[in-house]
């Protein structure tokens, strides 16, 4: 985290001076408008609460927790808003998230209003009748057919049929010399779920599996191009545990997959899909359920804003805020499709030339376009980030020549990383909101 240090105090210079004038925060009054009654507030925003440094540091709960939620349940124990938890996490199911969150926060969740970094894969249909290698630990295998896979290996099971190939650990080779023992399928997908226990057993066996093509009865073969389709889960450089500073997370064993990769083959690995946060998916996914449950609230209003609350500027900030630009961009090209149709009379799109860019990836079509027009984002100061730093005169060159925590394949921007709002804990994050908002639950 030292390299770090100079942009968390650089940012949270830029913050103090910009946050109140950032134009998403002005108040949409959501919850009196229209024919709604007073005394029936209808909520036209979501809220999306990262777990790790926001709810919860391990196993220990953050105080502010349960004093938050507090306010976001009525005494029927119903939410008062549509409520996702996403976690960058991938080692259960959703099932037992949500009741490990409904002992700590002392309220009822639902495996629906939790989202795994996992979750999206879902939609991933394509892969689901391949052989797949899982990756990860926990219960991989179980976690990958919930999700849809029918035909899955895991790193375990590669290993013993191959015994000869887990070499690092001197005490875990073969005592006596053995064969293979194939009577596995070919590998046609590697699903990297979380970071795993064995980290060398792991990387060796994946990139075996990338440079045989699936096949680990054969020999590595360095030049062929493309390899097998690769899906991530959870990029998080690092996250905030018990432990006073940060510790290695999922992004740490990719950052060594990648460059083990690139020194045996002078090439980059090829990801097919990066889910978690910060990828737009992953928010698009989470707005997904957002309207679910308003849905079945029966809650007429369309959800028009999110607010995505973390602590680490790296995902849940970079991730709300380039969430928001897509929305943004989306309503643009939206309006501006609508503005040719009326220009030309006809109404239909026909006449329009037909756009191919990430906005029409082959993931949305499973879900229905989003309602919402923004994503917000909230900075706690219980987790990852620490706001109690000098702060430097410096601050934008200190911004513009950090070092990035972030994945490979996403750019550094520092507008990015700059939150919303900077509050003291999620119970200030809920306050503030509803205050946004001019949301009075009764």
């Amino acid at each position: 985290m030292r390299g770090l240090l100079p942009f968390y105090r650089a940012l949270n210079a830029l913050c103090n001076r910009q946050v109140r004038r950032r134009a998403g925060f002005a108040g949409s009054e959501c919850g009196f408008s229209g024919t709604v009654s007073v005394s029936k507030p209808q909520p036209c925003f979501g809220l999306l609460f990262d777990i790790d440094g926001v709810l919860v540091r391990g196993k220990i709960p953050i105080p502010a927790a349960k004093k938050a939620f507090q306010k976001l349940v009525n005494s029927q124990g119903q939410f008062v808003v549509p409520v996702v938890f996403v976690t960058n996490a991938g080692n259960c199911m959703r099932q037992i998230k949500a009741d490990q969150l409904s002992h700590i926060l002392g309220v009822p969740i639902t495996m629906d209003q939790v989202m795994m970094s996992h979750s999206p894969l879902r939609m991933f249909k394509k892969y689901h009748d391949k052989c797949v290698l899982v990756s990860g630990q926990g219960p991989v295998l179980d976690i990958a057919k919930n999700l849809g896979f029918q035909n899955v290996v895991s790193i375990d099971m590669l290993r013993e049929s191959f015994p000869l190939l887990d070499m690092v650990d001197h005490n875990r080779r073969p005592k006596l010399p053995s064969s293979p023992i194939a009577n596995l399928p070919t590998v046609e997908a590697v699903i990297l779920f979380g970071e795993p226990i064995r980290w060398e057993t792991n990387l060796q066996l994946i990139i075996d599996i990338l440079l045989t093509n699936g096949n680990l009865s054969r020999a590595h073969q360095t030049q062929k191009l493309p390899h097998l389709p690769l899906l991530a889960c959870n990029m998080d450089l690092m996250w905030m545990a018990e432990a006073q500073s940060p510790r290695f997370g999922h992004g740490t064993f990719l950052v060594c997959l990648e460059n083990i990769y690139k020194k045996i083959t002078g090439k980059e690995v090829k990801y097919k899909a990066l889910m978690g946060k910060p990828s737009e998916l992953t928010y698009h996914f989470a707005e997904y359920l957002i309207r679910g449950q308003a849905v079945e609230r029966n809650w007429t209003q369309p959800i028009t804003s999110l607010y995505a609350i973390g602590d680490n500027l790296m995902t849940d900030i970079y991730g709300a805020n380039l969430y928001s630009c897509f929305l943004e961009e989306r309503n643009r090209r939206k309006n501006s499709k609508a503005v040719a149709k009326m220009a030309t009379g006809t109404g239909s799109s026909a006449a329009l030339p037909q756009d191919n860019d990430h906005v029409e990836n082959a993931w949305e079509s499973e879900l229905s376009p989003p309602s919402a027009t923004s994503c917000k984002s909230i900075l706690v100061c219980t987790g990852v980030y620490n706001p109690h730093t000098e702060v430097p005169t410096y601050a934008n060159k200190c911004i513009k020549e950090t070092v990035f925590h972030g994945h490979r394949d996403f750019r550094f921007d520092p507008a990015l990383v700059e939150p919303g709002h900077i509050v003291q804990d999620v119970a200030d994050a809920v306050e503030l909101i509803f205050e946004q908002e001019k949301f009075v639950p009764q």
